[in-house]
C-alpha cells in the first residue's frame, strides 16, 4: 500500500497552564515537546479509501489524561456535520461507542478525569452527619419535592441518612466533580477565584461587627452603607487564621493579598451612582418591575378591561412556609402589590397587602393588611416600610426562582442529555453546544457553597432553611413551553396575540424594557435556529427518523425533567417547526433570559437598602415603642427591619462575583472558534444572527437615549442594557452569554 504523508499542525495546552502556580503557562505552539513521549494519533478516514478532501479541522477543545486513567481510546472527530442516518460507516462505531462511554455505567465516585454525565437527585444540600440542624429534604425523585436533575457525582452516602449523599469538607473546594470538559478554562477560574473570596465574609464576623460602633447587628445610618464603596476593609490576625483554616491552599495562593488589606472594597453600584435617593420613589420601586434585575413577574390583572391595572404577586410562593419561616428570626410577610398604569407610560404604586397565615391554622386562609402611598408622617414612613417588605419577596423569588430554578436548573438536564444522546457529529448537538458551556461547573459550585444547607443563600435570604423547598414547590408549576418569552408575557397578561405586529404580539405596556429588547433577541434566535434546521432538517419525517434526537427527547423528559415526565404538555418531536421552537426556548434560558436576571444584581442590589432581602421584625402597630421609634427616625427603623451587616456584607459579594463577566467571555452571537462546522450555509445563517444582534445593539442604545421612554432609565438614571448582546470584562450591567455560565 502507498504511503502518503499528511501535513497538519496540532495545539496542545500544558494541564498545569489550569494550575493556580503557573498561570503564567504558555500554550504549546508545536508539536515536537510532546512527540514519542506523551501523545499519539491515530487517523480514521470517514470513507474508505478517501484521498483526502482538502483541509480537515478537528475541534477537540478537551483535556486529555495519561491512559492508564481511561479503559478505552478518546475519540475526536472533524467538524463535519452528519445526521444518525448519513454518518459514513467506518465512523457508525465510533460515534456510538462515544456516546456510551460519556453515559457512564451508573457506579462509583467519579473522579477528575472521568468524562460521565449522568443524572442525580439534589440530595447533598443537607450535612446531616454535621448536624441535624443542616439536615435537608431530597429535591427530586417525589411528588411532595419534585425538581430538576443534577449531574451525579457518585459520592458515598452520610452516616445518618442512606439517602444523602456526603458533601465535600472545604466549603469551597475546587475539587466538586463536574465531566472534566465542562470545568472552567484558567482564565475563567481565575476571575472567578479572585472575586469568590469576597464571600469568604460569613468567617469574619468579628472584624465586621467591629465595623460599626452602635448595633453590632444593624447599620446606624443609611450613611453607613455608602462607606463600603470607599476604601477598603483590613482584616486582623483572627479573620486571616479563619480564611486559611476553611479557603484551599491552592486559592489563596495566587489571589489572596496576605496583609489583608482591601478585602472587601466595593465598587459603587449603578442605582446610587447618580442619586443616593432617587431608588425609594414610588416611580422607581414600580420602574424596576419592568427594568430592573427581576423583570419577569409582574403580571396585568385580566379581569379589567382596559389593561391599566398590574400586579407584582408573591403571596402564594411564600405563603406554605411563611408560618415556619417566622418562628425563626425573621419576620416577613407574603406580599401583593397592585399598580397603575398612568397615561405617560410609568406605573404608580396603588396599594401594597401584606398577609401573615392565620393565628388559629392555615385552614382559616391569611390575615391581610392593606397599605396605600403617602408621602408625609408616620403615614410616608409606614409606606416606605411596605415597599421595603416587598422588595424582600421580590428579592428572595428572584434568587430562588427567577434566577436559580428557572436557568440555572432546570438547563442542567439538558447539558447531560445532550452529552449523552447526541453525538458532537450531530447538527442539534453544534447548535446547543455553546450555550452549557461552564453550566455545570457552576451549578457543581453552587451546590457546595451557595444552595446547601448553611450556605450562602440561606445565610442572606429570609427562607433560610426553607429556600431550596420553596423553590420546589414553583417547579410544580413549571411548563417548558411557557419558557419562550411570547407564552410568558400572554400568560402574565403582559401582551395580547396580534398577528400584524412584528413578533406577533402587542404588548399591554408599549414601554415596557425587558419585553420589547427581549423580543427582539427572541426573534433574531428563532430565525437563526429556524435556518439552521431547514438546512438539516428538510421534512418533518427527517425528525421523525431521527434516532438520536428521538432519545435525546426521551431521555430529557423522563430523566432530565423525570418528575413532570407524563405531563402533556411536552412538544412530541414529530415535526421540525417543535424541533425549531424547542431549541429556541433552550437557547433564550440559557442566554438571554439568564442575562435579564443575573448581570443587573450588582447594579440595582449591590446597596442592599434597594433590594433588601431579609426583614428581622414586622410593621410598628399603633401604640407601641417600635410604633414611636418610627415617628422620629425612619431610617433607622427601616435599617433595624431589613438585611442586617453580614448578610448584607455576605451578599452583596455574592452579587458582585454573579454580576461579572470573565474576561473569556462568549456572547451571543460569537463562538469560540470559527470553524466550528463545515457546513457553509449554516455559518452564513450564524454571520446573519450576528448582524441581527447588532442592529438590536444600536436599537436599544437609541430607543435609551430618547426620552419619551420614561421606564428605561429611570429616576436613578441607570439605563436598561441587561439585554444588550455585548459586553467588555467585568461589572458593566449589559451582556449576554451564549451560557449560564456564572
Amino acid at each position: 500500500m502507498k504511503m502518503k504523508k499528511i501535513e497538519g499542525t496540532v495545539v496542545l495546552m500544558k494541564k498545569n497552564v489550569l494550575d493556580l502556580d503557573d498561570f503564567n503557562a504558555s500554550v504549546l505552539d508545536g508539536f515536537h515537546e510532546m512527540l514519542g513521549q506523551k501523545v499519539s494519533f491515530q487517523l480514521i478516514s470517514a470513507v474508505n479509501g478517501d484521498p483526502g478532501q482538502g483541509r480537515v479541522h478537528f475541534v477537540c477543545n478537551s483535556w486529555v489524561y495519561p491512559a492508564d486513567k481511561y479503559g478505552k481510546d478518546r475519540v475526536f472527530f472533524s467538524n463535519k456535520t452528519y445526521l444518525p442516518s448519513e454518518t459514513p460507516v467506518p465512523l457508525l462505531k465510533l460515534r456510538e461507542k462515544e456516546l456510551v462511554d460519556l453515559r457512564g455505567d451508573g457506579t462509583g465516585e467519579l473522579q477528575e478525569w472521568d468524562r460521565v454525565y449522568d443524572y442525580a437527585y439534589y440530595n447533598d444540600l443537607g450535612d446531616p452527619d454535621k448536624n441535624a440542624k443542616y439536615a435537608r429534604p431530597v429535591l427530586g425523585g417525589s411528588s411532595e419535592y419534585p425538581y430538576p436533575r443534577r449531574g451525579r457525582t457518585g459520592r458515598p452516602p452520610t452516616k445518618t441518612d442512606p439517602n444523602s449523599e456526603s458533601r465535600m469538607k472545604l466549603l469551597m473546594s475546587l475539587n466538586i466533580y463536574a465531566p472534566r470538559d465542562e470545568r472552567f478554562g484558567h482564565l475563567k477560574l481565575s476571575d472567578f477565584l479572585a472575586y469568590a473570596l469576597k464571600s469568604i465574609s460569613q468567617f469574619l464576623k468579628p472584624e465586621l461587627e467591629s465595623l460599626f460602633d452602635s448595633t453590632p447587628n444593624e447599620f446606624d445610618s443609611l450613611q453607613d452603607v455608602p462607606k463600603l464603596y470607599g476604601g477598603g476593609i483590613k482584616l486582623l490576625e483572627g479573620a486571616l487564621k479563619n480564611i486559611r483554616d476553611n479557603i484551599p491552599a491552592e486559592m489563596l495562593k495566587e489571589v489572596f493579598p496576605t496583609d489583608g488589606e482591601g478585602l472587601l472594597k466595593y465598587p459603587m453600584p449603578q442605582v446610587i451612582k447618580e442619586d443616593r435617593s432617587a431608588w425609594r420613589t414610588d416611580e422607581e420601586f414600580a420602574r424596576e418591575m419592568l427594568a430592573g434585575v427581576n423583570p419577569v413577574n409582574i403580571g396585568c390583572l385580566k379581569a379589567i378591561k382596559k389593561n391599566k391595572l398590574f400586579i407584582l404577586d408573591h403571596h402564594d410562593a411564600f405563603m406554605p412556609c411563611l408560618r415556619r419561616i417566622n418562628s425563626t428570626s425573621t419576620k416577613t410577610y407574603a406580599c401583593r402589590t397592585l399598580l397603575f398604569l398612568k397615561n405617560d407610560g410609568a406605573l404608580k404604586p396603588l396599594a401594597i397587602e401584606l398577609s401573615l397565615p392565620h393565628p388559629e391554622g392555615d385552614q382559616f386562609g391569611a390575615i391581610s393588611k392593606v397599605y396605600t402611598p403617602a408621602e408625609q408622617g408616620i403615614e410616608g414612613s409606614i409606606w416606605q416600610l411596605a415597599k421595603a417588605y416587598v422588595a424582600v419577596n421580590d428579592s428572595d423569588y428572584h434568587q430562588l426562582i427567577s434566577h436559580w430554578l428557572n436557568t440555572h436548573a432546570v438547563i442542567e438536564p439538558f447539558v447531560m442529555a445532550t452529552n449523552r444522546q447526541l453525538s458532537v457529529l450531530h447538527p442539534i448537538y453544534k447548535l446547543l453546544h455553546p450555550h452549557f458551556h461552564d453550566t455545570m461547573n457552576i451549578n457543581a459550585f453552587a451546590w457546595q457553597t451557595l444552595i446547601n444547607g448553611g450556605g450562602l443563600l440561606e445565610l442572606t435570604g429570609f427562607p433560610a432553611k426553607y429556600s431550596m423547598e420553596i423553590s420546589s414547590v414553583v417547579y410544580k408549576d413549571w411548563v417548558f413551553p411557557e419558557q419562550a418569552l411570547p407564552a410568558d408575557l400572554i400568560k402574565r397578561g403582559m401582551a395580547v396575540k396580534d398577528s400584524n405586529s412584528p413578533h406577533g404580539l402587542c404588548l399591554v405596556i408599549e414601554d415596557y424594557p425587558y419585553a420589547v429588547d427581549g423580543l427582539e433577541i427572541w426573534s433574531a434566535i428563532k430565525s437563526w435556529v429556524e435556518d439552521y434546521c431547514s438546512f438539516y432538517y428538510e421534512t418533518d419525517s427527517i425528525v421523525q427518523k431521527d434516532a438520536e434526537l428521538q432519545s435525546w427527547w426521551k431521555e430529557l423528559r423522563e430523566k432530565g425533567h423525570g418528575d413532570k415526565k407524563d405531563e402533556p404538555w411536552w412538544p412530541k418531536m414529530q415535526m421540525r417547526e417543535e424541533l425549531v421552537e424547542t431549541c429556541t426556548i433552550i437557547i433564550w434560558i440559557a442566554s438571554a433570559l439568564h442575562a435579564a436576571v443575573n448581570f443587573g444584581q450588582y447594579p440595582y442590589a449591590g446597596y442592599l437598602p434597594n433590594r433588601p432581602t431579609i426583614s428581622q421584625r414586622f410593621m410598628p402597630e399603633v401604640g407601641t415603642p417600635e410604633y414611636k421609634e418610627l415617628k422620629l427616625d425612619l431610617d433607622k427603623v427601616y435599617l433595624k427591619t431589613i438585611t442586617a451587616q453580614l448578610p448584607t456584607l455576605i451578599g452583596i459579594s455574592l452579587m458582585e462575583i454573579l454580576s461579572r463577566h470573565s474576561t473569556d467571555e462568549v456572547y451571543l452571537g460569537q463562538r469560540d472558534t470559527p470553524e466550528w462546522t463545515f457546513d457553509t450555509k449554516p455559518l452564513e445563517a450564524f454571520e446573519r444572527f450576528g448582524k441581527k444582534l447588532a442592529e438590536i445593539e444600536d436599537r436599544i442604545m437609541t430607543m435609551n437615549n430618547d426620552k419619551k421612554w420614561k421606564n428605561r432609565v429611570g429616576p436613578v438614571k441607570v439605563p436598561f442594557t441587561l439585554l444588550y448582546p455585548t459586553s467588555e470584562g467585568g461589572l458593566t450591567g449589559m451582556g449576554i452569554p451564549n451560557s449560564v455560565s456564572i
